[in-house]
């Protein structure tokens, strides 16, 4: 699984650098921030709507597809950030085996 971030996040780099006009990713990136921000908002509500959808249905074909577009903009913005998918990977590893209140527990306060 995570060859595909590996690979994904490749790629995420090399448009870093690339034309407006060359690709949509780096069309996001000459956009800045928040334009990134806004289309992980979007696609969020869209997985939303796919998963009350799916729950309805027992078709779970949108959900599957509107996922993969909330991660891939998600991973757009860490890019963005200058961050790796890994740096996400850790932490879910780092969370494995702990009590989500522990984990939720351990945090600062806002």
């Amino acid at each position: 699984m995570s060859d595909t971030l590996t690979r994904l996040a490749q790629v995420l780099e090399e448009r870093k650098d690339a034309a407006a006009d060359s690709s949509y990713v780096a069309s996001l990136y000459h956009k800045g921030l928040n334009k990134i921000l806004e289309k992980v908002g979007e696609e969020s509500v869209e997985t939303i709507i796919a998963a009350k959808d799916a729950a309805i249905s027992g078709d779970c074909s949108d959900v599957i597809y509107e996922t993969a577009d909330l991660w891939f903009h998600t991973l757009v913005m860490l890019a963005q950030l200058g961050q790796h998918p890994q740096a996400v990977l850790d932490e879910l590893d780092r969370r494995f085996g702990l009590s989500g209140h522990t984990e939720k527990a351990s945090r600062p306060s806002a």
